[in-house]
């Protein structure tokens, strides 16, 4: 059902008809991502709980965002977007540690990916536009997750599943060629929790195209007897969005 969703509001995006009051947007973001905390246990009620940044060093990573969005009527947006991040750490632990029914000796040097993608469609509703621009709506993401220990042994565990998120976005035109921004898709439950959050300055360096620089930050995981998996990842950030 929830695939079949998700089908059916791609295909809305793509047939919406091309009047004078729908507007095509691109937008590509990218920058330095750099864990905050990292926290791993596989399976979560009995496995080692260890940190991909403090027991080993994380990396700081480049990334790359795609988003593609369309305006109808001025308040109705919808957006789709590919933001795909991996993350290498490397060192050895200070004890044995049991990682998906797999033991990595204390002392042997261990490398690990943290692959975190995320696939998302979003409907937002603009309730005021000028000068601040308000929008609220719903976010359906797909997550595709792993990550993997190398170690004298190999273990890679894998989630693929589906978040409900709500989505907002507030701007505030403060000058003619430039504004505040703050957007993102968040949300909390018993067991796990996902924040994904930006704040930017932008500047119009043309009348279609807006420039932005600021702080990202995603956060989050889940707690339950399958996995314990907690994150902070921040992230400095430059974005380009083109009108069309």
């Amino acid at each position: 059902m929830k695939s079949r969703l998700l089908a059916a509001l791609i295909i809305a995006l793509l047939l919406a008809p091309a009047t004078a009051s729908a507007t095509w947007f691109a937008e590509t973001e990218t920058g330095l991502a750099v864990t905050g905390y990292n926290d791993v246990a596989i399976p979560g009620d009995d496995g080692t709980r260890f940190s991909l940044s403090e027991d080993l060093e994380a990396d700081p990573a480049w990334y790359v965002r795609l988003r593609l969005g369309k305006t109808i009527a001025q308040r109705h947006t919808i957006l789709l977007l590919a933001a795909p991040l991996t993350i290498y750490s490397e060192g050895s632990f200070d004890e044995d540690v049991t990682y998906d029914d797999t033991t990595f000796k204390r002392g042997e040097t261990v490398r690990a990916r943290y692959r975190f993608d995320s696939y998302r469609l979003t409907y937002r509703y603009d309730f005021l536009l000028d000068p601040v621009e308000l929008g609220a709506g719903l976010t359906g993401k797909i997550r595709d997750a792993a990550i993997s220990l190398d170690g004298a042994e190999y273990a890679e565990f894998t989630n693929t599943g589906f978040v409900p998120l709500v989505n907002f976005r507030l701007y505030w035109n403060f000058a003619s060629v430039a504004g505040l921004l703050l957007e993102g898709d968040a949300l909390a439950g018993p067991q796990g929790r996902a924040e994904d959050v930006l704040a930017a300055v932008t500047v119009d360096a043309a009348p279609q195209v807006r420039l932005r620089a600021g702080y990202r930050i995603l956060e989050g995981g889940a707690d339950n007897d399958t996995v314990y998996t907690f994150a902070l990842v921040h992230y400095a950030a430059f974005g380009l969005a083109v009108r069309f």
